[in-house]
């Protein structure tokens, strides 16, 4: 963050406001308030997700109100806070600075929804998002349309203040207007758009908000607007950086080390498949990579929620995608004797889980039957978390305090003759 913040207000009558949300908030208040002048004022709000405020720098004094509330599905503590923050932001003038503070989460966290909606729909429509398996980019494409503060719409709150939105990215491609659905920058997507991505995942809304989505009257600002004219936005950690982090470690311990990409996506259990073909082509010294190699990949992948275990009268699966990842993992490698394997959210939350992610080795399949788990059986139930759990591979962090998406790594050995 060093490098990055702006200077305190030089107006003597000006403030500096603080304001923002997501998993990793907490640990970015925390640097904030260490770096900033002790002599300079300082306050704000700033919303993470319970658990996640990281223990206090020794000597660092508390000057920004941090504020916890629900992660994935929102709640009323998100929503009161939001209200409050969009408040704040609105008390701002051309004297003060606003530094907002992003990282991914983001989008439930700062749940303050647009007329004609109230929580309930909000945790409805979320929760439906999350269960279609569409993409991070289309969800938050429908939650900054149906918002009071998302989509740029805090930035409009505050827009006489000289504005610095610090983001840390969670999300394909560092697009800066999906991390945390864009609270403080342009949105290039429209009304039509998240209506249509709604009607194609056969999302409900009030005919009202039907109405003023078709209507545009929920269009958010865009690119060009003069409301971002006294802005300045920075990436201060991303996906790829934790990619090239992990590929130092390794080449450093004399393994080559192969990158494949820091914004895949789809679904889980597919790309999962992939990884496996590529690892098992690699032992055998095909294709581009030659053993011993380690594979890393990032970005975000799915889950599309199988609706037939409710019908069928099945318990629900427990997991995230990393898990999920991790059982088209195991499948696709069919116990290779050379090939392991990690996924994990880099948050240290997989899901709704307490893992972050889960390991697969070449017993995996056999432990995860003698603990009395069916592959076959969970993967219908999109039940990663009990799999692993019966094959002793999940792994457990705790929360990590930030947020750079998915991490996946393989570790490939040449197979032997």
């Amino acid at each position: 963050m060093q490098g990055v913040l702006p200077r305190p207000p030089a107006s003597p009558q000006g403030r500096t406001l603080v304001v923002g949300a997501g998993k990793a908030a907490g640990a970015m208040v925390h640097a904030l308030e260490a770096m900033w002048p002790a002599d300079a004022p300082l306050s704000g709000l700033v919303i993470t997700r319970y658990d996640h405020i990281p223990t206090r720098p020794v000597g660092v004094p508390s000057r920004i109100e941090l504020v916890e509330a629900a992660h994935p599905v929102p709640d009323q503590a998100g929503m009161d806070a939001a209200t409050r923050m969009l408040a704040l932001a609105q008390t701002a003038t051309e004297h003060d600075v606003v530094i907002c503070l992003i990282s991914g989460g983001g989008s439930s966290l700062l749940t303050l929804p647009c007329e004609g909606l109230d929580l309930a729909d909000k945790q409805r429509i979320n929760t439906a998002l999350l269960n279609s398996g569409a993409g991070i980019a289309e969800m938050n494409c429908v939650r900054k349309h149906l918002s009071r503060i998302k989509g740029g719409r805090l930035a409009l709150a505050c827009a006489a203040a000289q504005v610095v939105t610090i983001a840390i990215s969670d999300v394909p491609g560092d697009d800066i207007g999906v991390i945390a659905s864009g609270p403080t920058v342009p949105d290039d997507t429209t009304c039509a758009q998240a209506a249509a991505i709604l009607r194609r995942l056969n999302i409900d809304l009030p005919s009202a908000v039907w109405q003023a989505l078709d209507s545009g009257e929920l269009e958010t600002p865009k690119p060009g607007d003069a409301v971002f004219a006294n802005q300045r936005v920075h990436l201060i950690a991303t996906p790829g950086q934790s990619l090239a982090a992990a590929a130092q470690v390794a080449r450093e311990a004399g393994i080559a080390t192969y990158v494949l990409a820091d914004d895949m996506e789809g679904e889980s259990r597919e790309v999962g498949k992939v990884h496996a073909a590529m690892a098992k082509a690699a032992a055998l010294g095909q294709g581009a990579f030659t053993p011993p190699c380690v594979l890393l990949s990032g970005g975000e992948t799915t889950v599309t929620i199988n609706t037939a275990t409710t019908a069928a009268g099945l318990p629900r699966g427990r997991g995230g995608r990393a898990a999920e990842f991790c059982m088209g993992l195991a499948q696709g490698l069919g116990g290779a004797a050379t090939v392991w394997g990690l996924a994990a959210d880099t948050d240290g939350i997989d899901g709704v889980q307490t893992n972050a992610g889960a390991v697969v080795t070449p017993t995996t399949l056999r432990d995860a039957t003698a603990g009395g788990a069916d592959l076959a059986d969970c993967l219908f139930r999109n039940d990663g978390y009990s799999y692993f759990e019966a094959a002793q591979g999940l792994v457990v962090t705790g929360p990590t305090h930030t947020n750079v998406n998915d991490f996946r790594a393989l570790l490939v050995l040449p197979s032997p003759l």
